[in-house]
């Protein structure tokens, strides 16, 4: 198989979460390849942050979206050639803060594209500021004092925004993470994975992922209730156990066939 890695020098931080994810994409990626979808048919879309860097470091038709704006450029890609596979890599700066509109949508809508989003609950980037998953209290360069904002929960977030796919992983477990990935993208819908990354410059909790983070497997993906206790299990503010896997799963759908089905979309060749 031709090689996923590019001429480009890595500019992460050692020690960043942000190398374990790259490899559980590369795994991931490899393994589609395998199964049947030319290389050409994968595309990466990417936002601004370290963790979008992700497409520096892949040799795969990639596209760098503005900050918190690449959910809506995958979503136009998916569009204009519905047999493309695509993963989007963003921060939770830009999917929580500059780009939750655009998140919220893709989820009602199921459109089918990938989102995975690299949450190490602040902007790492740009050293230090706050996002909305940050812990309450969290000294940054925005909050010298603490943060006084409660953090939100994303995968309650996606399960209100009627999102067919809804997973947790962590970026140090990389086989985990990348049988997440496989099993997104061979679903056909709008899938979101929650990657916790430590950022080991900034904010560095590594340590606490790996003492309370656990596998578990919902043998009931379709049940909203048995979803919604795995993912409040954890409140991103306490010092609880942090579950991780496939939470909810369902078929419906995809926004990309809806439009396919409307009379003006084949009248004028839409798709």
């Amino acid at each position: 198989m031709e090689k996923l890695d590019t001429y480009c020098p890595n500019t992460w931080c050692p020690g960043c979460g942000n190398f374990g994810m790259l490899q559980a994409v590369k795994g991931a990626v490899e393994a589609v390849i395998e199964a049947g979808t030319p290389k050409e048919n994968i595309v990466v879309v990417s936002d601004i942050g370290c963790n979008s860097k992700i497409a520096d470091y892949l040799n795969l038709n990639s596209f760098y979206g503005l900050h918190g704006r690449s959910i809506a450029s995958a979503e136009g890609v998916k569009m204009a050639n519905p047999n493309l596979k695509i993963l989007v890599f963003l921060g939770d700066g830009a999917a929580l803060d500059e780009g939750i509109s655009h998140l919220i949508h893709a989820a009602k809508r199921n459109s089918d594209i990938n989102v995975i989003l690299l949450n190490n609950r602040l902007f790492a980037l740009t050293t230090g500021q706050f996002t909305a998953v940050s812990p309450k209290g969290l000294k940054g360069k925005s909050t010298p004092e603490g943060s006084i904002e409660d953090p939100i929960n994303p995968l309650e977030l996606m399960m209100a925004s009627n999102a067919s796919f809804i997973a947790r992983s962590y970026a140090l477990k990389v086989q985990h993470l990348k049988n997440l990935i496989i099993e997104a993208v061979d679903h056909k819908g709008f899938s979101f994975i929650e990657v916790l990354e430590p950022c080991v410059s900034f904010f560095n909790n590594m340590q606490y992922y790996n003492e309370k983070t656990y596998e578990t497997a919902n043998e009931d993906l379709s049940s909203r209730e048995k979803a919604m206790s795995l993912i409040k299990e954890w409140n991103y503010d306490s010092d609880g156990k942090v579950p991780l896997g496939l939470f909810y799963k369902i078929e419906k759908p995809s926004y990309e066939e809806e439009m396919n089905n409307l009379e003006i979309a084949k009248e004028i060749n839409f798709l």
